[in-house]
């Protein structure tokens, strides 16, 4: 695998759709950043003009060949050594790197809060990320090299890539070649079948592959803004198949991907389907337990049914996982929740219920160009100037296949941000109950990540502090976003970090962080003698998939996650 194929998998991987405050992040809430930077221009003249004299300075120190400039040696995007033996993209890399010199002095000076800081940052980087002379053929020596090497077939490769973007991709430039995967063959393997389906899901329960399994079987909640099967990509890194060759008895729900006319399903609904989905394991297992495992959004539908299990009386949940969610988010998090404004959310609420639904097409622009280095111009350079393919890998084929977002369960995720519900007692009105999570006494995993951008660990760690449960297991993976979960045993260099002592977890993650250990090596085995421990004793596994009442019928992945909208 060429390096520049890892590098492109791992930086998506990393930047995948996930469902946050970034849904409520409308066209007006840029305008406005933008409107900031103007005014904290204009209100001091003479700022401006120092600046702007510190920065001809650079210009003409780099036009008479006096300029020390330089990329920063990890930045990928200079690598060439034409940047730094070839005087005309040596000066174009100077120019570029003054340009951003002087716009992080300027930022810096700027008297702005902390919110405001950090959108004026997030707003300079797009535009800054955007003028780099790689990101156009003149600019790229690699790129000219490419066509001089290849005949000139890079070019035209280049050019019908683009207009194959242009044309069946909706003008967004691929991230991933999508030609090699076909569900239920090469990728989603596991064996099983769909158990229940209706409306709004499918449960699919996983052949056992143990003579025997433990009698509390565990229940995956995906999010509802992209398809189940990241849980099984491939063998050597399913979650799915890790379990069951554990001896869990496995079920994930599968969403459908909703349609305008279903634009009104929301949070209550979900969780309705959730309580349905509990049901149907235990009617199969005949456990009146079920252990729950989410991630991401999901993590925020599994805590609203928690809660709302608590609410009512109902006994059914056994331990709950959360995976790189954030519960109790806060606007300085990342740059880009800077960018949120009551005004920015409820335009976007109105537009998505305008619409029905937030299509999968409209979501995928949004995040790439909230992080456009990652996920716009790597892939401009290397579809378009260098005319390549892009890469193909599971991971990317999955982040690509999102799904639509009903405009009720998008209202509803809004509110969970903007009121704080999570960390209320009682206060906000959610699913038929007022959330409460100190209601719930069931046992706690919570994961985070420690170089997730989208969910950073120290909001995820907050997490720990707001249930009622009184055995919390909070573990850190040396990883982003995706690898974070998608993170088997073989992998040399991963490891992870965890409480030395066994009790209470300390009231913030620097604390936490302060008694922890490394170990060496994926926390999946971690994870999984934390849940057989809580799944009861061993049964013979099931000769069969269902019951008398829920027979399977399809065999998994389903077919929602295959269906056309």
């Amino acid at each position: 695998m060429a390096e520049s194929e890892v590098r492109l998998e791992n930086e998506a991987a990393q930047s995948t759709n996930a469902l946050g405050p970034l849904i409520g992040v409308a066209r007006e809430d840029f305008v406005s950043a933008v409107a900031l930077l103007l005014r904290e221009t204009a209100s001091d003249p003479s700022r401006f003009i120092r600046h702007s004299t510190a920065m001809a300075q650079d210009m003409v120190k780099i036009m008479t060949g006096k300029s020390d400039l330089a990329p920063d040696p990890k930045d990928k995007r200079f690598m060439d050594p034409a940047w730094q033996y070839n005087p005309f993209f040596r000066a174009g890399a100077q120019y570029y790197l003054a340009v951003q010199k002087g716009m992080k002095n300027w930022l810096e000076e700027l008297e702005l809060d902390e919110l405001e800081r950090n959108r004026a940052n997030f707003i300079a980087n797009i535009i800054l990320d955007g003028l780099a002379p790689t990101n156009s053929l003149a600019g790229n020596p690699t790129a000219q090299k490419q066509i001089i090497n290849s005949g000139g077939l890079s070019l035209i490769k280049g050019l019908q890539n683009a207009y194959n973007d242009l044309v069946h991709n909706k003008g967004m430039v691929s991230q991933v070649d999508k030609r090699p995967f076909k569900l239920g063959e090469n990728i989603a393997t596991s064996k099983g079948s769909v158990v229940y389906r209706d409306e709004i899901m499918e449960v699919l329960q996983y052949a056992p592959t143990t003579d025997e399994v433990y009698e509390i079987p565990q229940l995956t909640i995906p999010p509802q803004i992209n398809k189940m099967y990241i849980n099984d990509l491939s063998p050597d890194k399913s979650v799915i198949k890790w379990q069951v060759d554990n001896g869990v008895q496995t079920f994930v729900i599968s969403w459908r991907n909703p349609s305008k006319e279903q634009g009104h399903w929301g949070m209550a609904d979900y969780i309705a389907a959730c309580e349905r989905a509990l049901e149907v394991v235990s009617s199969i297992t005949g456990s009146k337990k079920v252990n729950v495992s989410a991630g991401c959004s999901g993590g925020q539908t599994a805590s609203v049914l928690a809660s709302k299990l608590a609410a009512t009386g109902n006994p059914i949940l056994g331990t709950l996982t959360l995976m790189v969610c954030v519960l109790h988010p806060k606007p300085t998090d990342i740059e880009a929740g800077s960018l949120v404004s009551e005004n920015g959310m409820q335009l976007a609420r109105q537009r998505a219920m305008k619409q029905g639904v937030i299509k999968a097409d409209d979501l995928a622009r949004g995040f790439a160009w909230l992080r456009p280095n990652d996920l716009i111009w790597n892939y401009v350079i290397n579809n378009y100037l260098l005319g390549q393919d892009p890469p193909a890998f599971d991971v990317l084929f999955w982040n690509a296949d999102a799904t639509n977002l009903s405009s009720s369960l998008m209202g509803d995720f809004l509110t969970l941000f903007e009121t704080l519900a999570f960390t209320k007692q009682g206060e906000v009105e959610m699913a038929g109950h007022k959330v409460d999570l100190s209601k719930v006494t069931a046992d706690l995993f919570i994961l985070g990540g420690v170089t997730d951008h989208i969910t950073p660990w120290k909001a995820t760690y907050r997490s720990t502090q707001l249930f009622g449960s009184k055995d919390v297991t909070y573990v850190l993976s040396q990883s982003g976003h995706m690898q974070a979960i998608l993170n088997p045993p073989g992998n040399p260099k991963a490891k992870y970090y965890v409480q030395k002592k066994k009790g209470k977890l300390p009231a913030t993650a620097d604390e936490w962080l302060q008694g922890t250990e490394e170990v060496k090596g994926s926390w999946w085995p971690l994870w999984m003698e934390w849940v057989q421990a809580r799944s009861g004793k061993k049964v013979p596994a099931p000769a069969n998939l269902g019951n008398d009442t829920f027979k399977p019928t399809d065999p998994a992945p389903g077919l929602y996650v295959v269906e056309e909208v």
